[in-house]
């Protein structure tokens, strides 16, 4: 199949309401055909599109390892990291998202790749300074650290300085990462974000919903 004609698939089957079913679909194409189309929807201003985009690259790397081709799931890892290179000349919208989705589907590549994800919020790292990426980090962090939460503890420092930032996405989901620990700075943010009623945007399960600052502070697992 042509890659325009393969894209235009995977772009209904993306924006179908039964997205369950519509992964189920795309779970059964070639995984190594269908990264390129959904890198391409990294970049929508569909924010569901490119979302449901993110949950589908994390299902066709999964499938790369467990059907023994993990060095073509390497070459996606790789080219996200790419992607968030200053070298690369772009930004690196969805990287951050799509490395967190495909770490906390697949636990061999969460140990392999767990620390450069990481090194993204840390200030002596590869900190990311982009407040917008910086949002598709924490998201990432948060859904690895909900299924992997080992991965993801030696950073919850680094969450601290977000937990109190004037973004309401930075609060959020800061808060949703940091209240699966036990963390003295932490926990007297988050203590005051439980009575914060602002309202940010959540992709969970599929779908974007609205939820409040003061329930991510109080959630301490979620199901995906």
């Amino acid at each position: 199949m042509r890659f325009r004609e393969l894209k235009q698939q995977i772009h209904g089957l993306l924006n179908q309401d039964d997205f369950a079913a519509s992964l189920d679909e795309i779970r059964h194409l070639p995984p190594r055909q269908v990264v390129n189309p959904l890198f391409s929807f990294f970049h929508s201003h569909n924010e569901l599109l490119k979302w449901r985009a993110v949950t589908a690259m994390g299902h066709a790397v999964d499938r790369m390892v467990l059907e023994d081709r993990k060095e073509e799931a390497r070459v996606v890892m790789r080219r996200l990291i790419w992607n968030l290179n200053d070298e690369s000349g772009g930004i690196g919208w969805g990287s951050p998202e799509a490395m967190g989705e495909i770490m906390a589907r697949n636990r061999s590549m969460a140990e392999e790749y767990h620390r450069i994800l990481l090194s993204y919020i840390m200030p002596h790292g590869n900190y990311l300074e982009h407040a917008i990426l910086q949002r598709g980090l924490l998201w990432g962090l948060g859904r690895l650290a909900h299924e992997e939460p080992g991965y993801v503890e030696p950073a919850v420092a680094c969450l601290v300085p977000f937990l109190s930032s004037q973004d309401v996405f930075h609060r959020g989901l800061a808060s949703w990462t940091a209240a699966l620990y036990d963390y003295g700075p932490a926990n007297t943010l988050l203590r005051k974000n439980r009575d914060d009623p602002s309202i940010l945007t959540l992709y969970q399960d599929g779908v974007l919903q609205e939820v409040t600052v003061s329930s991510m502070a109080s959630r301490k697992k979620d199901g995906f």
